[in-house]
């Protein structure tokens, strides 16, 4: 009687849990996770590397005739789009660089043929000037991004005159890149609102022109990226937009890999700023827009060129984005220069003799 007496309750428990479980699986309630205010998560605001555009997004609701659609939070969910001002808005993007045109030339010398140029980079037209070694080809390329001029005064093909040279003298096709709203390029008003993303865009539109060319011989199987200071941080932004483009990537002192590194020190994208908050303010944003977020996209291997005594880009940039490069899986290397300050000078030519030599393992 006792036991029987024992069940009894037992049995009723067990059937109203049994009900409450029914009610909750009719109505969709899912039992409470034990977080405060709810249970129900907030979103996070760190912008996702597995964000794409909305353009190539493709909608949830194709369903197969004949069987019923999902329901449900996860069916409704749309897909996350990036922020527009964000590095993933760029990633898996169409890039329509081409139509590489020769103008006037500019030097002869033994060792290569100088030449003004302009390409298509999506609408824009881009200027640069093209330094093409002596000999039939077809040679590797190496695509130049110039660190910051001002662009009121920036004249084509100003910032990198000596790698360029440099570069062609030992068999390198070597495009040096104006950027949009510098020398002859179009204006694009949208650039420093979009915190100079677009000076990626143009370098990869220049890489597509120089392999869709037929005026130069290119071989398109051998070309990488080469970047000074702006320039460098640049490159480190290619080589997360399209991370199979290029066949390896080099930074000559370049500015930190954190986006706001750069707005504190050179007081640049005040405009950014003024819309979307400060670093402090909207800590997510200044991440979205770092490279320092998304350095496991970067599949080529890299190399830095640093001097110890650089008073422009802090050193310790360098040393702060090589380690997370490593972290992230990057095949990357450190060139430390104590003699160096930002430009180059005493040890120029053996970084260049450096730079050559890593282009020449991963290119040839």
């Amino acid at each position: 009687m006792e036991v029987r007496h024992g069940r009894g309750p037992w049995v009723v428990r067990l059937a109203v849990l049994l009900l409450a479980y029914a009610l909750a699986a009719c109505t969709g309630a899912e039992p409470d996770s034990g977080r405060a205010g709810g249970g129900s998560s907030s979103t996070s605001a760190t912008p996702s590397t597995s964000a794409t555009p909305s353009t190539s997004a493709t909608p949830s609701t194709s369903a197969t005739p004949g069987v019923a659609s999902p329901s449900g939070p996860a069916a409704t969910r749309p897909t996350p789009v990036p922020h527009p001002v964000s590095l993933p808005a760029y990633f898996d993007r169409e890039y329509s660089g081409g139509g590489l045109r020769l103008g006037r030339v500019r030097e002869r010398t033994a060792a290569y043929t100088s030449y003004d140029v302009t390409y298509r980079s999506q609408r824009l037209t881009i200027s640069g000037v093209l330094n093409v070694p002596r000999g039939r080809g077809p040679f590797p390329a190496a695509v130049l991004a110039h660190g910051y001029i001002d662009p009121a005064v920036y004249v084509r093909g100003q910032g990198m005159t000596r790698e360029r040279g440099y570069l062609a003298a030992e068999g390198y096709v070597a495009l040096h890149v104006d950027y949009r709203n510098h020398a002859e390029s179009s204006d694009d008003p949208a650039v420093e609102r979009h915190v100079r993303m677009g000076y990626a865009v143009d370098v990869i539109n220049a890489v597509n022109a120089l392999r869709t060319t037929d005026v130069v011989p290119v071989d398109d199987g051998r070309v990488g990226v080469v970047g000074r200071s702006m320039g460098g941080g640049v490159v480190y932004q290619v080589l997360e937009m399209v991370p199979d483009l290029v066949d390896a990537g080099v930074a000559f002192a370049p500015v930190s890999s954190l986006a706001a590194d750069n707005y504190r020190t050179f007081g640049s994208y005040d405009r950014v700023a003024a819309v979307h908050g400060t670093p402090r303010q909207s800590p997510a944003f200044w991440r979205g827009v770092s490279t320092r977020t998304y350095l496991d996209r970067i599949e080529a291997p890299v190399l830095i060129h640093q001097g110890g005594l650089d008073d422009t880009c802090d050193p310790v940039w360098a040393r702060q984005t090589t380690q997370a490069m490593r972290r992230a899986g990057v095949d990357v290397t450190l060139r430390w220069y104590p003699r160096e300050g930002h430009a180059f000078g005493p040890d120029f030519e053996l970084s260049m003799r450096r730079t050559v030599a890593f282009l020449d393992r991963h290119l040839w």
